[in-house]
């Protein structure tokens, strides 16, 4: 049984399947697309470190060396105090200098590294999400997958930007800070490193439990979005049915839970910073009293103790702005956990290594026939293509629930075929199959004699093409809705929109091809919509022309112009018609009548209805209904 990525984390509550080692290695091939830019902002860690941590040392010195003690530097020891002074205080000045420029460009180029991280990673899991079978999107909320590919996305780049080198750098930080103050006073460096592992557990405590506040939060947050996507999607029905007040609770109680689990979150991410702020208090102390101690006995000058009360202060900041950033990697890895578990899921539904092979042979099948015949100057046509052939086809979307139940029948080339059948006989599950967007459980779809598996995707959907009940029409002009992103000049569109009978209505629009649509078209009607539908299947002159209820949506007149572009249309092609309404398939050549995924009658419409079958009876319900 497959699980799908959201029911994962709810099932085992968040117990890691990958420690935090793994999932940050999930981005390193992201961060060696930009090898350049990381490697000059890691080099600029070193001279950061040094002119940080050299500042209380400087401080100390000067303090030394108003009071005349022996722990000023050799060089200093022969030169007048105002001379001394005048050049600790230019050292600490460029010091100062040195830090702030070189932190100013550091942060700039983490700030573009992540963007560069973050747009990588977008691009692939919009590739990856474009890619999945649509029995991916049957169980998952729009919504959980839109805040996958925003918010989400957003904090990866983050724990590379603002969390692991900067990290890297308090970590550099603490080191040089650690190696000055041993070189400077050991006791007094012993007793501040002793501090750091107590707090240091105690911030890893507290981060494993935000990083478990935060998934939670992130949950919820998706449960927003998708509650707010839907109702947005579907505000007619919502406001027809007076819906506003109920799904106002709804996402009310929905919000109330993202609160409390941000809130635990934000608690657990302040408690680091108030503990931080207490043991720098705590090192402070401890310092000025042990310091105090090995003063009166002699044991280190005024300076050294001034240059310690400054480092105590000074080594607890790159740990706070470590907590800090640590904060921002456990919010990164819950992202890592959430975007993973999409960029894991397997596409069901790729090209095979035969594939290529299969549609080449495919393809010049014909043409193999004909070389013979113009060697021997006998030429023939070649054989009618569209054939397509159900071979005990099967197919569940789930278990062993079965939609279609061995399907055995063929379609010849130019053969009009409509499927007729009750609500959930299997007629759309049909075209689903024949289209490749899903895969039969067992059986095979043959497209003349090939394996619809053993034909690449692109081609396939090429070769043939489905209008369905009602069309998508995506924002952009009139001319890139029929092109849909493929090269075809404007003659080509022109004369695609005057073979379906829609150039007249196109003509009619403020800027005619020009004219701007909006997202899934609602400047049009529907009625308008379906007819740019019709034009997009005559640009692509496919071999297979599959009608889902293509004319349901339109008007008595609209539909007749329709019909007759369609009757063109249909000329030496393949087809395949779903239509609930009998009257409009009495035509076709041959009519299957589907039951339960079963196939039970198949005939003309004088057959079937001689028969008095399951067709007869429905033909004599919409008679009645007349």
């Amino acid at each position: 049984m497959v699980i799908y990525p959201f029911q994962k984390k709810s099932q085992k509550e968040h117990s890691q399947q990958e420690n935090d080692w793994r999932l940050f290695l999930r981005l390193v091939p992201y961060a060696r697309r930009h090898q350049g830019l990381l490697t000059l902002s890691m080099s600029l860690l070193i001279p950061i470190a040094i002119a940080n941590a050299i500042q209380p040392t400087l401080v100390g010195q000067a303090i030394s060396l108003i009071r005349q003690e022996p722990s000023v530097y050799g060089f200093l020891q022969n030169r007048s105090l105002w001379e001394g002074l005048g050049i600790l205080q230019g050292m600490l000045l460029a010091a100062i200098i040195i830090r702030l420029s070189l932190t100013g460009i550091q942060g700039y180029l983490v700030q573009k590294l992540g963007q560069k991280i973050t747009a990588s990673i977008r691009e692939d899991l919009f590739k990856h999400v474009t890619s999945l079978a649509v029995r991916f999107f049957d169980t998952t909320p729009v919504g959980k997958l839109i805040t996958r590919l925003t918010s989400d996305v957003e904090s990866l780049g983050d724990v590379f930007s603002t969390g692991a080198i900067g990290i890297i750098s308090d970590l550099f930080s603490m080191l040089v800070i650690i190696g000055l103050m041993f070189s400077i006073q050991w006791q007094l460096a012993c007793l501040l490193l002793l501090m750091l592992f107590p707090i240091t557990w105690l911030i890893i405590y507290f981060q494993q439990q935000y990083r478990q506040a935060n998934y939670k939060a992130r949950e919820e947050l998706s449960r927003l979005n998708s509650q707010l996507q839907e109702n947005i999607i579907g505000i007619n029905v919502v406001q027809l049915f007076r819906r506003e007040k109920f799904n106002g609770e709804l996402f009310r109680a929905t919000n109330h839970r993202y609160i409390k689990e941000l809130d635990t979150s934000i608690w657990y991410d302040s408690a680091v910073s108030a503990t931080l702020e207490w043991v720098g208090l705590v090192a402070v102390a401890g310092v000025l009293w042990i310091g105090g101690w090995l003063l009166s006995g002699k044991f280190i000058t005024f300076g050294i103790l001034s240059a310690f009360v400054l480092y105590a202060q000074q080594l607890f900041e790159p740990l706070r702005n470590f907590a800090e950033k640590f904060t921002v990697i456990q919010s990164g890895f819950t992202a890592i956990e959430r975007v993973t578990d999409i960029l894991d899921e397997p596409i069901e539904i790729r090209d095979s290594l035969q594939s290529a092979e299969s549609f080449l042979e495919f393809k010049s099948g014909y043409i193999q026939e004909i070389v013979p015949q113009l060697e021997s100057q006998d030429f023939t046509p070649t054989p009618p293509r569209g054939e397509i052939r159900f071979e005990n086809v099967w197919f569940a979307y789930k278990d062993d629930d079965y939609v279609i139940k061995n399907l055995d029948f063929t379609i010849n080339p130019g053969e009009k075929v409509a499927l007729v059948g009750p609500t959930g006989a299997g007629k759309s599950s049909i075209i689903r199959l024949l289209c490749r967007l899903y895969e039969p459980t067992q059986g095979r779809i043959l497209i003349d004699g090939v394996d619809n598996r053993d034909i690449p995707q692109k081609e396939l959907r090429r070769y043939m093409t489905v209008i369905l009940q009602e069309a998508f029409l995506f924002a952009g002009d009139v001319k890139s809705n029929i092109t849909l992103g493929d090269r075809y000049n404007f003659e080509e569109i022109q004369q695609a929109a005057m073979k379906t009978n829609v150039a007249e209505f196109i003509d009619q629009l403020p800027q005619g091809y020009d004219t701007q649509l909006r997202q899934r078209g609602t400047n049009i009607s529907s009625g308008q919509k379906q007819l740019l539908a019709f034009a997009r299947a005559a640009i692509r002159n496919p071999q297979i022309l599959i009608l889902d209820e293509a004319t349901a949506s339109l008007d008595v007149g609209t539909e007749a112009i329709v019909q007759e572009a369609l009757n063109q249309l249909l000329i030496k092609r393949t087809a395949i018609i779903i239509a609930h309404r009998l009257s409009t398939i009495r035509n076709v050549d041959r009519i299957l009548v589907l039951k339960r995924g079963e196939l039970i009658e198949q005939g003309n419409h004088e057959q079937l209805l001689s028969q008095g079958g399951l067709y007869a009876t429905l033909h004599n319900l919409q008679m009645l209904g007349t």
